[in-house]
Parts: C-alpha cells; structure tokens; sequence
C-alpha cells in the first residue's frame, strides 16, 4: 500500500461521550474512516501516523438519517466508523498530536 492511500484512509477521531468512555475502559480509539478502508489499510494508517502498536479493529458503517427541512426531506450521509484497539501500554493524545 502507498503512503498517500494511508494519509486519506483516516478522516478525523471521533470525540464524543461515547468514545471517550471506550478509550477508557477497552483502550480503544474510535476514527471516522474513508468509505471504502479496510481493516488492514486503518491498522496500518494508525500505526504510521501515530507511531503506535495497533492490536485489533472493528469497522462499522452507519446509515444516514432521514431529515425534513420545513417542505424539503434530505439525508445526511453515510458514515463509516473504525473502533481502534491498542496494544497495553500504547496511547494516542489527540491533543498533543494536533501540529
């Protein structure tokens, strides 16, 4: 795989409650991911842009609601989400990262 492939897999962490609770418990991080990424190109993206050591990850894709707006329906879009987990002793600070 080429490097330029791996700086588009990932599309930007997820911060929210939810992955903030995951990151905790299961030392987990969660990304949104390129449509078409594999397991194999987000492990190899986390590992080249954080220099850290990538135990396994899950990939789930979500369904984008339904909306109104007043007489207009619309729909939000697709989204696919990589859940991260890291080996013991590894740890990604998004706020240390950000350059």
């Amino acid at each position: 795989m080429s490097q330029e492939r791996l700086y588009k897999v990932l599309v930007g962490p997820i911060v929210s409650e939810k992955s903030t609770m995951i990151a905790d418990k299961n030392n987990q991080v969660a990304f949104r991911v390129a449509k078409d990424a594999t397991k194999k190109e987000v492990k190899d993206a986390v590992e080249l842009l954080f220099k850290v050591q990538v135990d396994s990850v899950q990939v789930t894709n979500l369904k984008g609601k339904q909306k109104r707006f007043g007489r207009f329906e619309g729909r939000r879009s697709d989204v696919r989400k990589a859940y991260v987990c890291l080996k013991p002793g590894q740890d990604i600070n998004f706020a240390q990262e950000v350059k």
